[in-house]
């Protein structure tokens, strides 16, 4: 794999937006830009007004001045992205309301989703992440959840005929490993199974600073280094970041050292771009490498629950 001017691998964030306020990371992306990393946030441009248990403590875009600090994001080259209309379900009518309030503030640059939570309107999510049909039915029998209807036609939840139009990217697995070339190498992706989503692709999975500390460290970046690999990691850098106003020390000092590498730190669809330009123009994916895909994601999930009993 090549990089733009001779970069040796590439670096992203993709940011979730749960429990995001302008107070806790703002200061995580003052130190972003200082370092010259562009990264991308999603954000939820619409209030929850029948509230949240879990997620209520995020700021939205109807709160002015955190809408003007996202606004002021990608004046300076972060990508904004879609993590749904809000924190909570949204029937069509308010997703359609949010990506409009996207589009108006954002133009045609919001061009990545992430699914949230237990969203009833996300796109393929729950079980019907495994596309294997007898793995779908074995996990939907082992560990039920809530419908994920955002590309089921008929249901009051329906989107996904927008969302293929709107979206170029959407994500998919998550992984304790850095390296996605790895995991992943056929990434951005497509899924004859699923067509409401153009390109899927894999990342990272550091849900906050605990974790990013534990995973994201100097010896797993010289490996990706080493590697020329691909890094593109999902966080929540509302969750424990920035405490007091005062950014994680460990998690700066990782930064600050790896900007001087010779990575690629640009945003995660220039990264998937980049990838699927240096691939073949047919991306869909095997059925070799999806179960391939889905076998590993699920061992992978064991092994990280399996170190978690033993600590």
């Amino acid at each position: 794999m090549q990089f733009p001017d001779g970069r040796r691998f590439a670096f992203s964030i993709l940011d979730d937006t749960d429990d995001a306020t302008l107070e806790n990371v703002a200061p995580v992306y003052r130190l972003l830009e200082e370092l010259g990393f562009r990264t991308t946030k999603t954000a939820w441009p619409m209030d929850c007004p029948e509230g949240s248990r879990l997620y209520f403590a995020a700021d939205t875009l109807q709160r002015p001045d955190y809408c003007a600090f996202v606004e002021r994001l990608a004046a300076s080259g972060f990508e904004i992205a879609s993590h749904g209309a809000t924190m909570e379900s949204s029937l069509r009518e308010r997703t359609l309301a949010g990506l409009a309030f996207l589009r108006e503030r954002f133009g045609d640059g919001v061009r990545l989703h992430a699914n949230h939570g237990q969203n009833r309107e996300n796109l393929y999510w729950g079980q019907q992440r495994f596309r294997l049909p007898g793995l779908r039915r074995l996990l939907a029998r082992l560990r039920p959840g809530v419908p994920s209807l955002g590309a089921e036609e008929g249901s009051p939840y329906f989107w996904g005929d927008v969302a293929r139009q709107q979206f170029a990217y959407v994500r998919n697995f998550t992984f304790s490993g850095l390296d996605m070339r790895a995991r992943n190498p056929e990434m951005p992706y497509r899924l004859a199974s699923t067509p409401y989503v153009a390109l899927w692709f894999s990342t990272t999975d550091a849900p906050d600073v605990h974790v990013w500390n534990r995973r994201v460290t100097r010896r797993a970046l010289e490996r990706l280094e080493a590697r020329g690999g691909v890094c593109i990691v999902s966080t929540h850098l509302g969750k424990g970041f920035v405490r007091e106003g005062r950014i994680d020390p460990d998690f700066e000092a990782t930064l600050r050292w790896l900007s001087g590498r010779p990575g690629w730190f640009v945003p995660v669809s220039t990264l998937l771009d980049h990838l699927r330009s240096c691939g073949p123009a047919d991306r869909s994916l095997s059925p070799w490498a999806l179960a391939r895909l889905e076998l590993s994601y699920l061992l992978d999930q064991v092994a990280i629950r399996a170190r978690a009993m033993w600590q």
